[in-house]
């Protein structure tokens, strides 16, 4: 119930922050297994782009973040756990097993992915790249949609180094294709 709450008070209150907008350039929002690979310039992208998804699919639509950074404090722990319900990846499992194993998981049991190729945040000006993680997804589940997206001007609401710096509008671009 708490979850939920928060939920909609941090979707409703980014979209009116940012002005965040999305385009559905070449496909439409429908509800079938989908890799969202976005390119990542603030720890707001995954939000911006699960809110500008229709409601019913984000309900099946779960980002891929980094345990580290989101276990780090309960606060931290309760947005991307309870309210956002992420998978998490361990970047350090490498030597002890496939740090992606929750979103095989995830992708295994239907459920979409919100992904960041890159890995990290990147300048927001350039595209860095890409690890081999969606590669092996696709290999696992070859039926997946993959769905590129690019998202605009993030950087300047939260760039790296900064909690919050100010409203700015927003714009995300999405293209459909299939692999």
């Amino acid at each position: 119930m708490l979850a939920a709450i928060v939920r909609g008070f941090i979707t409703t209150g980014a979209k009116l922050l940012t002005g965040a907008q999305g385009r559905w350039i070449g496909c439409a929002p429908e509800a079938r297994l989908r890799i969202y690979c976005a390119n990542h310039t603030s720890h707001m992208d995954f939000l911006l782009l699960w809110t500008a998804l229709p409601r019913p699919l984000r309900a099946a639509t779960r980002p891929v973040a980094a345990s580290d950074y989101w276990l780090q404090g309960l606060i931290r722990r309760f947005v991307i756990a309870d309210v956002f319900n992420a998978v998490l990846v361990d970047r350090g499992a490498g030597v002890h097993g496939n740090p992606l194993q929750p979103a095989f998981d995830a992708i295994a049991a239907g459920q979409s992915l919100i992904f960041f190729p890159e890995g990290t945040r990147g300048d927001g000006e350039t595209l860095g790249p890409f690890k081999s993680g969606v590669h092996h997804l696709l290999k696992a589940r070859p039926d997946a949609e993959v769905v590129p997206v690019w998202i605009d001007n993030a950087y300047r609401v939260m760039p790296k180094g900064f909690f919050f710096r100010y409203p700015a509008l927003l714009d995300e671009f999405r293209r459909c294709f299939a692999l």
